[in-house]
């Protein structure tokens, strides 16, 4: 780990791991809420919450956050491997093979242990600094962007006794957002906005003037104003002019005002098309982070160690542009439209402590609690809430969300000649929160300022634009929770395990594993695993494991929702993700959640070459989880059964999470690694990993008796939804790394190839001039979709080292400046999105140049 993070140009550990862990994928994601501040990351191919990950061998608590948005691991809840400074870090070990049988939920995929440094006397400082220098930077205009410098300290001391120690760390960053779109393109204006621009100059404000489009007073005032101050728009044609002049009712008014007037108000109003672009790149970034870890022994036999830490990070994230000639936008308060920006704040703190040692001079023990806490605050700025116009706020808090567990184990062992056996218990608690945001985040006003009733006699009260369209409620890119989404809910479990490990003969390693866990709200789960090693020669082993898993939907996944009012001909309905308990779930046979269980099974061997300083590895396994959690897409109301059911629970659309798939994955993980000393300060090290992997659902889809009999199964699992599970990361990964120290220089050279993708979106990706559908379910799906093509990703960097306490290092990432295939012009939303939004192999930042200067003392 330490080689990694000083020769390479990735500063978080998300990012070393997606480049050295060919099994592993994450990638930062672009306007997609709150998942462009926490970077889903997942273990050969399973979902985010399918991988364990534990600091120093004990459980970390997860995110607050629930990625519902698209993106790889759409519904479900991860780890913030970024809440930990990558420069706390002294290793990272990746068991990848099931292990709910011995470390309990989440560890179908495997398990990922982080393990903090213990230096002692030696303080080591990080200063980091880079920037994308691309040809894509700067919405392709070339230069650079996404400056980034980071500061890291890690120091450690005895504590005046043997074996004691305490290291601490702290990491300060300041990330800049990348900026990736090309200049807009379409309309921006409409003549009625030309117009209102020239009568605010003039110190009249139309739209003051105007209620909605069936509630209008000022009708004669409005038509007198626009007519007043149409003249002054010098490009109108003489027909336009003729036209507004011409009309003498608010409904002739908006066909005479009803056309482009982009090119003329850019130029009047002296902008440029790029002033309209959207952020899309990466997010900006804050962060400040600490952690602390500590050992002192009370006997020989009994020491009591400690370990935690804290990470405060804001970000800014943006959504769609809302263009002036849209009633999503209010030109009074934002005549050129505006960027609507999510600002996150995310708290993330943990706590360990300890006692181990021996007692009865033969059995080992370790008790210890752990807590953590992950919270992740919205606030929405930079936009309004446009049923309020001119009284509306431009910043709102949305509310937040927020996670915490504590977990108390208590492990024992003992070695019994060649039986090792080891046992013990887990009691965790967790906890889930959602908090509401203030009113004016999530309501819907009418033209007086009262929060619509949606009494369809009072339809005429809702605020339009000029044009009729319907202006919508709540905070523009992220309306807030509502009190009714608020919630505080927690749960126990209880779990007793035991495992085995015997030596049958000196070749031969026998290893099993058993866990029995209760849950508080959905109850009992029973596990095993066993595995063994057999050596057919002192330099090769060979290897295999079967195992049964489990994986208790998170409580996110239990409690979330989230929901807005959108008005339909005055009635106003629910829209959104209903949780489980709710009566829209009970009302369309939406059964609760229970958990997710896996059969799993791995080969593999390990071999070496001492004469020729090589090691060989590799495993193959298949994994089969049943009952898998989905969050579905939206159900509509389409037979009249449905209707009333709906209109029951007060909703015209839904989505919920549901055990809705079976899943079968199957993958081949393949290590060698030479490393050797040549001489005359020459060494050379080498190391060539690569995955292959498949997903793919099996047997039927479990429907709701309800929505299955109403056509609606394919809304459990849609196309999508089939692609971001099987087809959204690369299957494909494989990884070259160089490493060459020669006297004081270090060279570093790094290949990735990431395999192809495929992106949920359908387009005309064959380009025959039409979309290929399919019949599924009874339904026509379009099912073609563009197929993004492997690249390589190359790393280079030179290090020198002035003496033994002072290092410098300069390289870059991705150092050919390659990007993802680009979007097809369909899916590029107005040229906004060069490339997927949706699926990236490795982001689309482009080539990444810095320098890192190291100082130990």
């Amino acid at each position: 780990m330490k080689d990694i993070a000083s020769q390479g140009a990735q500063a978080n550990l998300n990012q070393i791991l997606n480049m050295v862990a060919p099994s592993f994928t994450s990638n930062t994601a672009t306007v997609a809420d709150g998942t462009d501040h926490i970077d889903p990351a997942q273990l050969r191919g399973l979902g985010p919450d399918q991988v364990l990950v534990l600091v120093n061998g004990k459980r970390r608590h997860t995110s607050s956050l629930v990625n519902i948005n698209g993106s790889p691991g759409r519904g479900s809840v991860g780890t913030d491997l970024n809440a930990i400074p990558a420069f706390a870090i002294d290793r990272i070990e990746v068991l990848r093979d099931g292990a709910s049988a011995q470390y309990g939920s989440d560890a179908i995929a495997g398990v990922i242990n982080i393990n903090v440094k213990k230096a002692t006397n030696k303080l080591d400082i990080n200063l980091y600094g880079g920037s994308n220098f691309s040809k894509g930077a700067n919405d392709h205009r070339g230069g650079n962007d996404g400056n980034n410098a980071q500061i890291d300290l890690n120091y450690g001391t005895g504590l005046g006794k043997e074996k004691s120690f305490i290291n601490a760390t702290a990491s300060f960053q300041l990330r800049g957002q990348t900026s990736r779109a090309k200049d807009v393109t379409g309309g921006l204006f409409s003549g009625f906005n030309a117009i209102e621009q020239r009568a605010a100059e003039a110190g009249t404000n139309i739209n003051t003037l105007w209620g909605n489009i069936n509630n209008t007073p000022n009708s004669a005032q409005i038509l007198t104003a626009i007519k007043t101050y149409a003249p002054q728009v010098g490009y109108f044609t003489a027909a336009q002019q003729t036209s507004i002049l011409a009309a003498n009712t608010i409904g002739t008014m908006q066909s005479a005002l009803n056309f482009d007037a982009t090119e003329g108000e850019l130029a009047y109003r002296n902008l440029q098309r790029r002033d309209f672009n959207m952020k899309v790149g990466q997010s900006s970034l804050e962060s400040a982070q600490f952690f602390l870890n500590g050992a002192y022994p009370i006997t020989e036999n009994l020491e009591v160690y400690a370990f935690g830490g804290t990470s405060h990070r804001t970000g800014e994230a943006a959504g769609f542009y809302r263009k002036p000639n849209q009633s999503r936008a209010y030109t009074a308060l934002y005549p050129n439209g505006f960027l609507p920006e999510i600002h996150s704040t995310i708290n993330d703190i943990s706590a360990a402590a300890g006692l181990r040692g021996m007692v009865f001079q033969t059995w080992n023990f370790d008790l210890s609690n752990t807590y953590g806490k992950n919270t992740f605050d919205y606030n929405i700025e930079n936009t309004l809430n446009a049923t309020l116009r001119e009284n509306s706020p431009t910043e709102f808090d949305a509310g937040g969300l927020g996670f915490s567990q504590n977990t108390t184990n208590l492990d024992v062992s003992r070695k019994f000649d060649k039986l090792n056996v080891a046992f013990g218990s887990e009691y965790r608690h967790e906890n889930y929160k959602i908090n509401a945001g203030v009113p004016d985040s999530y309501n819907q006003y009418d033209i007086n300022g009262n929060v619509a009733s949606g009494l369809p006699s009072e339809s005429n009260l809702l605020p339009t634009d000029f044009y009729g369209a319907t202006r919508p409620g709540g905070a523009q890119v992220f309306p807030g929770f509502r009190p009714e989404n608020a919630i505080d809910n927690g749960r126990n479990s209880f779990a007793l395990y035991t495992d085995l490990e015997y030596d049958v003969t000196e070749k031969w390693l026998l290893n099993g594993a058993l866990r029995y866990e209760n849950y508080s709200d959905f109850g009992n789960t029973t596990n095993y695993k066993l595995a063994s090693r057999y050596k057919l020669t002192d330099n090769i082993n060979i290897r295999g494991a079967v195992s049964t898993g489990f994986r208790a939907p998170s409580l996110h996944q239990i409690y979330f929702n989230s929901t807005s009012t959108l008005f339909t001909n005055g009635i106003p309905s629910e829209v959104g993700t209903f949780s489980n308990d709710s009566q829209v779930a009970k009302l369309l046979g939406i059964p609760q959640l229970k958990q997710e269980e896996s059969q799993s099974a791995s080969i593999g061997f390990t071999a070496k070459i001492p004469a020729a300083r090589l090691t060989f590895t590799a495993d193959a396994y298949i994994v089969r989880i049943d009952d898998r959690v989905v969050l579905t897409d939206q159900f509509v109301p389409n037979t009249p059964e449905l209707v009333t059911l709906f209109n029951q629970a007060g909703a015209n659309k839904a989505s919920f999470f549901a055990n809705a798939i079976d899943t079968e994955s199957k993958g081949l993980d393949i290590v060698i690694s030479h490393k050797a000393n040549v001489g005359n300060g020459l060494t050379l090290k080498t190391d060539l990993s690569g995955t292959l992997s498949t997903t793919k659902r099996v047997g039927s889809i479990h429907a709701s008796k309800i929505l299955e009999d109403a056509g609606q199964i394919n809304s459990y699992y849609s196309e999508s939804s089939r692609v971001y599970l099987q087809e959204s990361i690369p299957r494909v990964k494989a990884n070259l790394t160089n490493s060459i120290t020669v006297n004081k220089f270090d060279f570093f050279l790094r290949n990735v190839y990431f395999g192809e993708v495929t992106d949920p979106n359908t387009g005309d990706a064959n380009g025959d001039g039409a979309i290929d559908t399919a019949v599924i379910n009874g339904q026509t799906i379009a099912v073609e979709h563009p197929v993004w093509g492997a690249k390589v990703i190359t790393d280079f960097s030179v290090g020198y080292k002035f003496t033994e306490n002072v290092k410098m290092v300069v390289g870059a990432n991705n150092i050919f400046d390659v990007y993802p295939d680009e979007n097809l012009e369909s899916l590029k939303s107005s040229n906004q999105f060069t490339y997927s939004r949706n699926v990236s192999q490795f982001g689309q930042n482009g080539r990444f140049v810095f320098a890192r200067l190291s100082l130990s003392f």
